[in-house]
């Protein structure tokens, strides 16, 4: 926008990758003159968006130009008399943008709103007026991209655009597309800047503008942005990587060679295919020269192979896999399961007899135009819904069916965030997760998630502030810790705690990654200080309450006057078969007959003693409950076992280990018949997953 207009001369060498692709260099000084002189004829279109009409027609042969005219003469006008500060006329930056937009083969719609884009933030026209004139979805589009003023927001209004921008996106992916464009024409144009507004806008442009792109699937973009920031907050390495390929340029380039036999395997095999050589762009060159040292002429480029249909991929791929070597490692299914930012292709590299590795792209020439240019390629959301879609009230959100995963996450936890220093933070923090997963929930539905991410996030993803009483999850069926990260296909079921004063743990902190989930256990923690401030589970010891009481219960030996004790190791009762083995001191041991201790105990030559049941019913077990980690957890357990009419002869809390706690009983029973009822009881206590005897 008008604070980033400059020079577009003053960078040429931070401009590679358009120079590479071939695209025609425009004479903006040319362009601004045609603005202020207007076109000669009211019927046609003005002289100055020729380049704009004819990239628009390429893509959409059947589109209505007269609405991009009268776009074009209200944005003429209302710039007029407005200069850049490299002293173009202002109107040269609205033609810039919607000429990239064109060239990725954006809708009219689009294209109206790019023209558009500043003159509500920089002129005098009003939103009511861009309605009137040319409707709701443009007036929605162009307030989207509109900057919130700086003297109602202060330091706070960049932030606060960008959340703006975000919220709007959401509704409209189509504001996003104009934001991005705006960037790449002021990112090519940044050359007079002072050094330090360079720098500031370039770290913006690296932490938020270009992962969108990215996460947006606007491939074309992004890569012209990666070169342009690379040139300006690491020149010495970019200097250094145009050097190696200008090296590279005057050297035989292996690519063609390979690309035409390529050609020629498809040609033998009956499938048509366009073949082309793709060059790296400047940080692609740097990334690969770093992680393989000295590259060799194959390095600075790939094959690219386009087809008609999904199964002819796949019979390329089975062509270059017979005819050539392939580099199986390098073999990746982006079709079979794409990208979240909609990517599809099928990636391969093959040697050839020479030893050169080519990395070799399959796609279909539709998987081709969205890989380029991502949601630009999707045109209007709006196209297939009912025709009432557009007379809804227009300050409703309105739900735009391309919105991803990740921008639904952002847009959900943005409202928690009032803080613009917390958004921003988060915002990058966000944006730096550059890979998702999906997981199924139990009941069938899906969540999208940062790869890396734990039970934790889901929890948070599925049940929002409900989830500070999670308090464990089965992960594909399996019992685990909130703390285990989740694999992409993972299926997923949270556990929650039915009691209300239950709440997340500090350690929680340390394994959420989605912001969502972190500002609300943080939330959650500054409201209830005496939980963050608790000690660690590390520093406590086992709790042990013992009772009075020993012996060897109802259980009896045939042998006069020895003391009979049940074995703590399998706690036999009744009716358990049993045996008994007499110890040092002439006491007997009573263990469950298929106890491990009874063949340690045969092998060492104990003597074997005969014992049975009283007559009496009572007896005494071990049972050891294991739980997830919560508050009055204890109090709980003792109070179901106390229901059940049975005695506490002792009790051991370990500390817990990744919020999973272990408990372990001594219990009088007064019928052994009631064990399994007792077993069943402490089961159903919130936040115990299992109970055992010991």
């Amino acid at each position: 926008m008008s604070a980033e207009a400059t020079n577009p001369e003053a960078h040429p060498e931070a401009r590679p990758e358009l120079r590479r692709r071939g695209r025609t260099r425009l004479d903006l000084r040319r362009l601004g003159r045609a603005a202020l002189l207007g076109p000669t004829s009211r019927d046609r279109l003005p002289d100055a968006i020729g380049h704009v009409a004819e990239a628009h027609r390429a893509h959409h042969p059947d589109a209505d130009l007269s609405v991009l005219r009268r776009a074009y003469l209200l944005a003429e006008t209302s710039h007029r008399g407005q200069m850049r500060k490299s002293g173009e006329p202002y109107i040269t930056h609205p033609l810039a943008v919607t000429l990239i937009l064109a060239e990725l083969g954006a809708e009219t719609t689009t294209l109206t709103a790019s023209l558009l884009h500043d003159t509500v933030e920089d002129t005098d026209v009003t939103l009511d007026q861009v309605r009137t004139e040319f409707g709701d979805e443009v007036c929605f589009i162009v307030d989207g991209v509109t900057k919130v003023e700086k003297i109602d927001y202060g330091a706070a209004a960049e932030p606060e655009t960008f959340r703006k921008m975000l919220v709007a996106t959401g509704n409209d992916v189509r504001v996003m597309s104009i934001k991005l464009a705006d960037r790449l024409h002021n990112m090519r144009t940044l050359g007079v800047m002072r050094p330090e507004k360079q720098a500031r806008i370039a770290k913006v442009t690296r932490d938020v503008l270009i992962p969108l792109a990215e996460r947006l699937g606007v491939q074309a973009l992004k890569t012209e942005l990666e070169d342009l920031v690379f040139a300006i907050l690491h020149p010495e390495e970019y200097e250094s990587t145009r050097a190696l390929i200008a090296a590279h340029a005057g050297e035989r380039d292996p690519l063609p060679a390979i690309a035409d036999s390529v050609r020629g395997v498809l040609r033998e095999a009956g499938i048509a295919a366009e073949v082309q050589v793709r060059p790296r762009h400047f940080v692609s060159v740097h990334r690969i020269a770093r992680t393989r040292g000295e590259l060799r002429g194959s390095d600075f480029g790939r094959i690219l192979v386009l087809v008609g249909e999904n199964a002819d991929c796949y019979a390329v791929l089975g062509e270059l896999h017979t005819c050539f070597t392939p580099v199986v490692s390098e073999f990746k299914d982006f079709i079979a399961t794409p990208k979240f930012n909609l990517y599809q292709s099928l990636h391969t590299a093959v040697a050839t007899p020479e030893g050169y590795v080519a990395e070799v792209i399959v796609r279909t020439r539709q998987m081709h135009r969205v890989a380029e240019a991502g949601v630009v390629a999707l045109g209007n959301p709006y196209a297939t819904a009912t025709p009432d879609i557009a007379a809804t009230d227009p300050d409703e959100e309105r739900v735009d069916p391309t919105r991803p995963g990740w921008l639904s996450r952002l847009l959900d936890w943005q409202q928690s965030a009032p803080d613009p220093d917390t958004f921003w933070t988060v915002l990058r923090a966000e944006l730096a997760q550059d890979r998702e997963i999906t997981v199924f929930r139990a009941d069938g539905g899906t969540l999208g998630l940062p790869a890396g991410a734990s039970c934790i996030d889901a929890a948070y993803a599925q049940h929002g502030a409900a989830a500070h009483g999670c308090i464990g999850a089965r992960v594909n069926g399996r019992l685990t810790s909130l703390s285990s990260p989740l694999s992409d296909g993972d299926t997923v079921q949270l556990l929650l705690a039915q009691d209300a004063s239950s709440g997340p743990a500090v350690e929680w902190l340390d394994h959420a990654r989605t912001p969502a989930a972190r500002i609300a256990i943080s939330s959650w923690l500054e409201a209830h200080p005496d939980r963050a401030m608790a000690p660690t589970s590390a520093a406590r010891a086992p709790l042990s309450v013992v009772g009075a009481r020993g012996g060897g219960g109802n259980a009896v030996a045939d042998l006069p006057d020895a003391t009979v004790r049940l074995a703590g190791c399998c706690t036999p009762v009744p009716p358990d078969a049993v045996a008994g083995f007499l110890v040092r001191g002439g006491a007997v041991t009573v263990h469950r007959i298929h106890c491990a201790a009874v063949a340690q105990m045969r092998a060492v030559g104990r003597t074997s003693v005969a014992v049975h049941w009283r007559a009496t019913a009572d007896c005494r077990v071990t049972l050891r409950a294991e739980s997830f980690g919560r508050p009055h957890l204890l109090a709980d357990l003792t109070e179901a076992i106390a229901r059940e009419g049975v005695e506490v002869v002792s009790a051991t809390v370990e500390p817990p280990v990744e919020q999973r706690v272990r408990h372990s009983y001594t219990l009088q029973l007064p019928d052994a018949a009631g064990l399994p009822a007792l077993m069943r009881a402490m089961r159903d206590v919130p936040g115990v997953y299992d109970v055992s005897r010991v």
